[in-house]
């Protein structure tokens, strides 16, 4: 089985993607970025733009999954953001027609919440501490340009099924999850501290600078 996590730029998904790896043994996270930001690497400046138009990427993205999903045996986790419908048929419509169990999901909030986890991811709060409170935006610049696109094209049909994520947690987040695709995680015994302590260690590992 595959869990496509979607939704817009800090909206959650890596967070909610590292919390399934954690509490389902066996589960891996198979992140389509890390092939973007390569493709885009080899891209002279002036010529980089978003990878997802690059249909190397899109294709790409097919023939790794369609790998992982056949060699491992247990859940891959997917953290990615598609808005758009033909890149959409071309990635998950695609695994689909191979075969392979996908589950989608997209996680959605208000735009103030993901303004706030923009502000808020990375170098979190100790970021806004010392740089001011619109740091993390000047950082998230390209994501918050992408906001109100994503959001809008997020709750369209095709794109369920739809989670909202204002009012809840993480590991609540990663439950429902769990439990629409017919999962069971073990349980979240961690404290609220060792949580954000958590939390705050994946956004690190996620700064991109490029």
């Amino acid at each position: 089985m595959l869990l496509w996590i979607n939704g817009p730029f800090g909206g959650g998904k890596t967070q909610t993607a590292h919390e399934i790896r954690r509490r389902l043994p066996g589960s891996v996270i198979c992140d389509p970025e890390h092939a973007g930001f390569g493709l885009r690497r080899m891209l002279p400046p002036g010529l980089r733009g978003d990878f997802r138009d690059l249909l190397s990427w899109r294709q790409g993205v097919v023939e790794v999954l369609d790998l992982a999903l056949t060699g491992h045996e247990g859940v891959v986790i997917v953290p990615m953001t598609v808005t758009d419908s033909g890149c959409f048929a071309e990635t998950v419509g695609r695994l689909r027609e191979r075969g392979h169990d996908v589950r989608h999901f997209t996680l959605l909030a208000e735009r103030e919440t993901v303004l706030r986890r923009l502000r808020e991811r990375g170098f979190g709060h100790l970021l806004l501490f010392a740089a001011g409170k619109n740091a993390g935006l000047r950082r998230e610049s390209w994501a918050v340009q992408q906001l109100d696109h994503c959001l809008e094209s997020l709750r369209e049909p095709e794109f369920a099924e739809h989670l909202w994520t204002d009012d809840t947690t993480v590991p609540k987040t990663a439950d429902r999850i769990a439990v629409l695709a017919g999962l069971r995680l073990t349980p979240n015994t961690d404290s609220r501290l060792r949580t954000r302590l958590r939390r705050t260690a994946v956004g690190l590992r996620h700064i991109r600078f490029d």
